[in-house]
């Protein structure tokens, strides 16, 4: 799987998908969600929402349990960050960036969005 960051699409030319009420990520929380081949997880950071891809570009390994320090989150296995607003790698190991994907929140739910085939 090829490694991008998505939020740099335009939202038109991405599939929106609802996957969560509003009330169903307080924040400081996250939800692990599957879409097709996508692993995503969904944080509620000060009361943004922010997706990225569960993956850490360093080594494959999962990415969305790691702690949160502002708009980072910290690979649990070795240390990467990343930007939750954009996907892009801030430390080494990791010089990939990972996906990010556009949020809407529509009538009290929360969608991603998902690059169009």
């Amino acid at each position: 799987m090829e490694l991008y960051n998505y939020r740099k699409l335009d939202p038109d030319g991405c599939e929106f998908i609802e996957v969560a009420d509003v009330a169903d990520l307080p924040n400081g929380e996250r939800i692990f969600i599957e879409i097709d081949e996508y692993s995503i997880v969904l944080l509620n950071i000060g009361g943004q929402y922010f997706a990225i891809a569960d993956i850490c570009s360093h080594d494959d390994g999962p990415l969305g349990d790691g702690e949160v320090e502002g708009l980072e989150i910290i690979c649990p296995r070795h240390g990467a960050r990343f930007d939750v607003s954009s996907g892009k790698a801030l430390s080494l190991p990791a010089v990939v960036d990972i996906p990010a994907y556009p949020i809407r929140v529509v009538n009290g739910s929360i969608h991603i969005g998902i690059p169009k085939d």
